[in-house]
């Protein structure tokens, strides 16, 4: 059995002490997010900063799923978040499937333009009169397309269908298969890792939706829950945190309980995801 040396030990002691610390600054501040939630505004607002509260209290979880246009935002989010990482998968893996073919006509231009999005776009205001020529405005098309195919996400799945097994493709096209029926029966299920990354990438995305659902979204019954969220924080600020509602008080604990309500999703969603996420870390590292 192998001994560390003193030097050894003393580099593992400062490596553990640094993510100790990176642990507690990451951590601390959600975990206290959390504790405000289950706290009263009394208590909130004469404390300050405190981890354990006097007084536990749900009121501001039984306010927030009480409140008409908390759960009218949580149910578009759901809807932007499903439906917008399906269009974004389905586009992202066709077209770089299509892009890792040599035999593609036009493939280098397509990745020269692929490439260019990378470091130059649009801008806002031609984007928005695209969009307002298209008559997408008001509509979650608006949010979907704009962001349908992130440029990076591309390029990695493309480098990863590049090193799947030719052998097998050929075998499967002297058996008969067309390129769609390929696609679908054989290359997708063998690239689970990657397509499982892939779409936690744009789950996340999707799920924090903001800038463009407040640019794009003029209907205040389609704005998504981060922008509930920046409405509650303005109300807040100009009622000097004194809003009643229904005989309840609105203040610092109802803001935090719609953040804790707001990252629950995703950190139930990571743990289905975290096998293949891990592996699909390694796309592209080692070629089959």
């Amino acid at each position: 059995m192998n001994r560390m040396s003193g030097s050894d030990r003393t580099f593992m002691a400062v490596v553990y002490a640094v993510l100790i610390v990176a642990t507690l600054v990451v951590a601390l501040p959600f975990l206290y997010v959390v504790i405000v939630s289950f706290a009263t505004k009394a208590e909130v607002l004469s404390r300050g900063f405190f981890l354990v509260p006097k007084t536990w209290s749900l009121d501001s979880y039984q306010y927030l799923f009480r409140e008409r246009n908390f759960l009218l935002s949580f149910r578009n989010s759901l809807w932007i978040t499903l439906i917008g990482t399906f269009v974004n998968i389905a586009l992202t893996s066709m077209m770089a499937y299509g892009l890792s073919k040599s035999w593609v006509v036009g493939r280098k231009t397509m990745n020269m333009l692929v490439l260019f999005t990378m470091l130059f776009n649009g801008g806002i205001i031609p984007t928005y009169l695209v969009v307002n020529q298209f008559g997408l405005l008001d509509s979650y098309w608006s949010i979907w397309l704009t962001a349908a195919i992130a440029p990076f996400n591309l390029i990695v799945m493309r480098g990863f269908f590049q090193s799947f097994p030719s052998e097998l493709e050929e075998a499967s096209r002297i058996d008969g298969c067309g390129e769609l029926y390929l696609f679908r029966k054989i290359v997708l299920p063998l690239s689970m890792p990657a397509i499982a990354t892939f779409t936690l990438f744009y789950l996340v995305q999707n799920w924090n939706t903001y800038f463009n659902a407040l640019l794009y979204l003029n209907d205040s019954a389609k704005w998504p829950l981060q922008v509930f969220l920046r409405q509650m924080l303005i109300e807040a600020a100009d009622s000097s945190m004194t809003l009643e509602i229904e005989g309840f008080e609105f203040g610092p604990p109802v803001k935090m309980a719609t953040v804790v309500v707001t990252a629950v999703p995703l950190l139930v969603i990571y743990p289905f995801f975290q096998k293949h996420f891990n592996q699909g870390m390694l796309l592209g590292s080692v070629k089959g």
